[in-house]
């Protein structure tokens, strides 16, 4: 089968006469695979039940014909005008009761039953029409969930989160004590007086706006179960998924998982963003994690330039080859596109496509026609996992705590605060899982929590339970702190975590904007030398600091400048059969990858590849398919990578540009360009 190769696909958009060159320049790109019907309502169903299917069978028996699989799409992520006009009560509104208007996309309330009975009445049409079309391999719900409606606070939604809270508190007693109502005198005698925390003249109760963020990823979650449930009754083997988008707040992926035969994600990268291969480096980790190493799918990336952002820069030549690349070295058994062939009109004609206004004389033509064959000509490479010795938690509620207003500092970026403690891994060379902080973790000989401000009990023991055995744990500051209701652990900070980090945290420090405090390692004897065992350089750190009381653990690290000079930094406790670090700052980037780079060294993790050159990524894939080594070069200047064993570039034996050195034999060294790829086997392979 090979790595699934193509791009959302939209005939409507054309006169039906394209569609026959369509079907022959996908196979002159060797596009395997294209998403249809994404926005294809109001074409298959222009009036309230008045369906016209005749073209779209037509583009699916072509598709067929032409041996290219479906990603089937039901169709519900934009209504037609036909029917916010009849039922104006399924347009959502926001927490100052402005109503969203039709005229863009995804205008619907995710909790309106209307929208709901319209939308399944759609599915169960399509999946009875093509439960068995040859074209038809993988279901495609909905659209980018949450994309623009993230949440809505109508009185339809009002009357859902009632119903909700109702389910999961059961009493009114129950939800004032979660709430801690007692607080400014919001103490409730009946749901019925629970709204929506729309806009008030404060701020609004932090465990309403928690709970709130929690049930608008459910109702989200409820269209999207709504419609798998036709689904799985017409067409039983197939698989079903949605794209989910990279580091996306309203959507937890780690719940939606569970109810997707296959991640996929859309992602984005910007030219113009130096580390942005990093940021696609934790979400596509995360994504491989979330169904515990099951390959994913990259179902949209742009072969080009975007429309959306505020500059949008093209990408350059090889790039849009090498970031499709480190999605299949990252686990992505598809890469795909939007779209296949740009549109003419609509507020998306300047985003690039597979087929560009300009035809098939065009540099990303040509471009995205190379990287089809290069996928073609590797058909073991899909099914293989990876293994990871490191794991970095992530936790979707505890990001929606940690983010709301009345905090000791609003500067608290859960999206930036994980990326600065993935990268040193990402760097190094380091293979890391993303996990929730409830998944096993036995099996990982490191494990980072870069900021678990909500923490509840179960999982601190978990934790706990983890370093007993003999894991390597590296905390950092502000976890720790409430549970599942945003209510402060009592006892001290940093709560549930006390005990196996061996301090306490007597009261937080939040560094003002632009200011930074010096920070120096136990034992250092001139900056950045002279670690002790697991000890820190010297550097600066900003953002936060707090005032950190030893209870059995040691200090690494200690402030050496402002009002905590002296005091604990980093700090570093034995605890069972394993270790417990905890980072009370956000140092710089040089001292944080030193101070990794001590912890995983301790830890007995290693890098994929010994000495990569600085902006050479390696992973590793392995199966029945056989083993993979790639190796990506993120620089702007040709490197070369010692070989541990000599193995053969699988691309450059095809043709493939960006390695050098190995063609059809093995070699223990190997050039990548700029911006170069290389696919590495064993000798044979």
């Amino acid at each position: 089968m090979g790595i699934h190769f193509g791009g959302d696909y939209n005939p409507e958009q054309w006169p039906e006469e394209v569609w026959a060159e369509d079907l022959k320049l996908m196979k002159a790109a060797h596009v395997t695979m294209v998403t249809a019907g994404i926005f294809s309502w109001a074409k298959v169903e222009p009036r309230p039940g008045a369906w016209d299917f005749g073209w779209f069978d037509r583009v699916m028996d072509g598709l067929a014909g032409a041996g290219i699989a479906v990603c089937l799409a039901t169709m519900t992520a934009s209504p037609p005008p036909w029917l916010s006009r009849a039922h104006p009560e399924i347009l959502p509104e926001d927490a100052d009761g402005r109503r969203r208007w039709p005229g863009g996309r995804q205008h619907y309330c995710p909790s309106s039953p209307v929208y709901r009975a319209h939308a399944v009445r759609l599915v169960e049409q399509l999946a009875a029409r093509y439960a068995g079309h040859p074209a038809l391999a993988l279901w495609h719900v909905g659209n980018e969930y949450g994309c623009h409606t993230r949440q809505c606070y109508c009185e339809v939604s009002a009357d859902d989160f009632r119903r909700w809270l109702r389910a999961r508190y059961g009493s009114v007693d129950a939800l004032n004590d979660a709430w801690s109502t007692a607080f400014w005198s919001q103490a409730y005698g009946d749901f019925g007086e629970v709204l929506p925390p729309r806009t008030a003249p404060t701020f609004p109760n932090p465990a309403q706006q928690l709970d709130y963020l929690r049930f608008g990823d459910e109702a989200l979650r409820a269209c999207y179960l709504a419609e798998k449930e036709v689904l799985e009754r017409h067409t039983p083997g197939i698989p079903v998924t949605t794209n989910l988008m990279p580091q996306h707040k309203p959507v937890d992926a780690f719940a939606w998982s569970a109810h997707m035969d296959a991640m996929a994600l859309d992602f984005y990268q910007d030219p113009y963003a130096a580390d942005d291969h990093t940021r696609a480096g934790y979400v596509f980790d995360l994504m491989r994690s979330a169904r515990s190493g099951q390959p994913w799918m990259l179902l949209e990336q742009a072969p080009g330039a975007v429309n959306w952002r505020p500059r949008n820069g093209p990408k350059p030549p090889g790039a849009m080859r090498l970031w499709s690349w480190q999605a299949v070295a990252q686990g992505a058994d598809a890469v795909l596109y939007f779209q296949w062939r740009q549109s003419l009109g609509g507020a998306e004609k300047f985003h690039s496509a597979m087929l560009p206004h300009g035809g098939t004389d065009t540099r990303i033509f040509r471009e995205v026609s190379g990287l089809g064959r290069e996928l073609a000509s590797l058909p073991g490479i899909e099914g293989t996992r990876s293994r990871a010795g490191a794991a970095l938690l992530a936790d979707w509620p505890s990001w929606w705590a940690l983010e709301l207003d009345s905090k000791p500092s609003t500067a608290l970026d859960h999206s930036r605060i994980a990326l600065d403690h993935y990268r040193p891994l990402f760097e190094a060379g380091v293979a890391c899982d993303v996990v929730p902080p409830r998944r096993e973790l036995s099996g990982y000989r490191l494990v980072v929590a870069p900021n678990l401000y909500l923490l509840t009990a179960d999982d601190a023991e978990r934790l706990a339970a983890y370093v007993r055995g003999g894991g390597h744990l590296l905390v950092s500051f502000f976890s720790g702190i409430v549970d599942a209701h945003d209510r402060v652990h009592p006892g001290g900070y940093p709560g549930p975590l006390r005990e196996l980090l061996g301090l306490r945290v007597e009261e937080f420090w939040p560094l003002d904007e632009g200011r930074s405090v010096g920070v120096g390692g136990a034992g250092t004897t001139r900056p950045g030398q002279g670690r002790e065992r697991g000890g820190a350089g010297t550097g600066r750190a900003d953002l936060w600091s707090e005032a950190i009381d030893l209870e059995g653990a040691e200090a690494v690290a200690r402030f050496t400048d402002g009002d905590l000079a002296g005091r604990p930094a980093v700090t570093r406790h034995d605890y069972g059969r394993g270790t417990a670090w905890y980072v009370g700052t956000r140092l710089d980037a040089a001292l944080m990858r030193a101070l990794l780079d001590d912890v995983r060294a301790a830890a007995g993790v290693t890098p994929v590849l010994p000495g990569l050159p600085k902006g050479v990524q390696a992973t590793v894939r392995e199966g029945a398919g056989g083993r993979y080594v790639f190796l990506l070069n993120h620089g702007a200047e040709a490197v070369e990578v010692a070989l541990p064993t000599p193995l053969r570039d699988a691309l450059a034996a095809v043709g493939g540009t960006g390695g050098a050195g190995a063609g059809a034999g093995a070699v223990e060294r190997i050039t990548l360009g700029a911006r170069g790829v290389a696919v590495l086997t064993e000798p044979g392979v």
